[in-house]
């Protein structure tokens, strides 16, 4: 293997670095009782509470759900992405 590509490779990834380690800052956390909590995990257990209320809902008003396989992770990933959205962006 010639040096010459393994150089190119080198100043390519080089100049390429500031783009991917952008990234490398502090993560959205937040303190509960000393520890930090990822703030990822609050919002899904908050999208999982409300897609609970969400089925409690549509079974108040007697609304059939075809493929609730398919319905409720998808509601759960909705809220849980629309409350990251909300709060953290």
């Amino acid at each position: 293997m010639s040096t010459s590509g393994f150089r190119c490779v080198s100043k390519s990834g080089l100049a390429l670095a500031p783009f991917v380690l952008t990234s490398c800052g502090r993560a959205p956390s937040f303190d509960v009782l000393g520890s930090f909590f990822p703030a990822w995990l609050a919002c899904l257990a908050l999208g999982l509470l409300l897609t609970v209320a969400a089925r409690w809902l549509l079974l108040g008003f007697h609304v059939v759900i075809a493929l609730p396989i398919l319905t409720y992770p998808s509601l759960t990933a909705l809220f849980t992405f629309a409350l990251w959205l909300a709060f953290f962006r």
